[in-house]
């Protein structure tokens, strides 16, 4: 069974490596979650899923910048 046709989708666009069969399939895609095959597969990020990720982890980091500054502003006030 190819990737395209693999029961547990996780290969289909926007599922982002997830399993749907809870291990219960047996193809041979080589998943993970997969019983047949055990092969590896590498999996590249598309452009879009790295500016996903990456904007995702810019907030987070502006977050902290924040939290910083201000533990910063509050030790200089004291």
């Amino acid at each position: 069974m190819s990737e395209e046709t693999c029961d547990c989708a996780q290969h289909l666009p926007g599922k982002n490596g997830t399993c749907d069969c809870g291990g219960e399939c047996s193809c041979d895609c080589g998943c993970d979650c997969c019983k047949g095959g055990g092969r590896f597969h590498r999996r590249y990020q598309t452009k879009a899923e790295q500016t996903a990720e990456l904007e995702t982890y810019l907030v987070e980091l502006k977050s902290e910048v924040q939290a910083i500054e201000e533990r910063l502003a509050d030790l200089r006030k004291a």
